[in-house]
């Protein structure tokens, strides 16, 4: 019995998918749970595995675009896995043909036949590499041999087929790459230009000096290293700095809806992760009643899912503010653009001495351009400012916040 596999739901809003790669080919005999295939979608990847145990038979090719619930490939049940290697019986072993039967055909080999005309070393080259025909050629050398001559205006016409036929099929080839863009990329593309013309998107800067979160960091690193088997990171003083200026400016955190604003009361906070396949952006709930290491924790699952390709549409719903850091990349400054239909998002930059004047004197200090894209639709300029604020004074010092290690 032939059992059909289709194209599951991932995601309530989400109608089709690409087979970005077949884990195993059409014939092959697949167990139950075993990956057939990854499922490239506008919002995460996801491998498909088999429900049963059989043979597969591939519908559809990689790279093709599929909608929910269509089949891809069958897998008949009825056949059973095929035995052992070491039940199989040894090859029978090849005698060796005597001494006079490889002469003869040694000699054979060597022998044109009656109608081949025999061809020079250099004529045999072009006529090998260009995949020519030689009887089909004329030759103007004695009895009709070809020459070298000949052989090349063979090749000549044939060059000029070829070459129209490349161009034809592939204009420019040479200059460009043309390629199809992925679901994610297309969902990507979409949600900014989106975003940008939704909202009304303003960016607030500040600078925020990073030693003393520096110094908190190498100074308790080693202990909280032994402790939660993570390193202390610089994300999780910013989630947790976010959090602070969200309660102290609550409209932040929240998103209009039509004719209406919806406050947020809790706090799942974006971090914006890049892969290979584009930007993604999975959430850490309730990032206000974790730990630093809770939080650690959770930003380092989520970025060997986010390599791995294993993100869940549920690690990447909800969200009421996101957190983008361009300094991993060397960014030194950048307006982030609103992740909808969020209100506001954070930028953290690239940390860089620079010098600044403290009490009076001019000192080199680790520097960071933090920068506040918000709506100002449902977000007043007092208001972000206030917010960028509070981020700079809870990195500066961070005894304001809720240090628990």
């Amino acid at each position: 019995m032939s059992i059909d596999v289709k194209i599951p739901a991932v995601g309530e809003s989400i109608s089709s998918g690409v087979v970005s790669v077949w884990h195993k080919k059409s014939g092959d005999f697949v167990d139950a749970g075993e990956a057939l295939f990854t499922l490239e979608t506008e919002k995460v990847s996801t491998e498909i595995v088999a429900e049963k145990s059989g043979v597969l038979e591939t519908k559809a090719a990689e790279g093709q675009e599929v909608k929910i619930g269509e089949v891809v490939a069958t897998i008949d049940d009825s056949k059973s896995a095929p035995e052992e290697k070491k039940t199989e019986k040894p090859p029978e072993e090849k005698k060796e043909p005597d001494a006079e039967k490889k002469r003869v055909e040694e000699k054979e080999r060597k022998t044109p036949p009656e109608k081949e005309k025999p061809l020079s070393p250099a004529v045999r080259r072009i006529v090998e590499e260009e995949h020519l025909e030689a009887e089909k050629i004329s030759g103007t050398g004695k009895d009709g041999r070809l020459t070298k001559g000949d052989a090349l205006a063979a090749v000549q016409p044939k060059e000029k087929k070829e070459d129209r036929e490349d161009r034809q099929a592939q204009p420019e080839s040479d200059r460009f790459i043309r390629r199809k863009m992925s679901p994610l990329r297309r969902k990507i593309a979409a949600q900014l230009v989106m975003a940008q013309q939704t909202a009304a998107i303003l960016t607030t800067f500040n600078e925020c000096d990073m030693s003393a979160v520096q110094g908190l960091r190498a100074k308790s690193q080693e202990a909280f290293t032994k402790k939660n088997g993570i390193k202390l990171g610089l994300m999780s003083f910013f989630i947790k700095a976010a959090v602070e200026a969200l309660k102290a400016v609550p409209v932040v955190n929240g998103r209009i809806e039509d004719d209406d604003f919806i406050q947020n009361n809790f706090y799942d906070i974006g971090v914006a992760v890049g892969t290979e396949r584009g930007l993604v952006v999975p959430i850490v709930r309730d990032a206000d009643k974790k730990s630093f290491a809770e939080l650690e924790l959770d930003i380092a699952g989520y970025a060997v899912k986010s390599r791995e390709g294993k993100l869940k549409i549920e690690d990447l719903q909800g969200g009421t503010f996101t957190i983008s850091n361009g300094g991993v990349y060397g960014s030194l400054l950048s307006t982030p653009i609103l992740n909808p239909p969020q209100s506001g998002i954070l930028g953290m930059h690239k940390i860089m001495p620079r010098p600044v004047a403290i009490d009076g004197k001019v000192e080199v200090r680790p520097m960071m351009y933090l920068a506040l894209s918000y709506d100002h639709r449902a977000i007043d300029g007092k208001e972000a400012v206030t917010f960028l604020i509070k981020v700079k004074e809870c990195i500066e010092e961070p005894k304001k916040l809720p240090l628990d290690f």
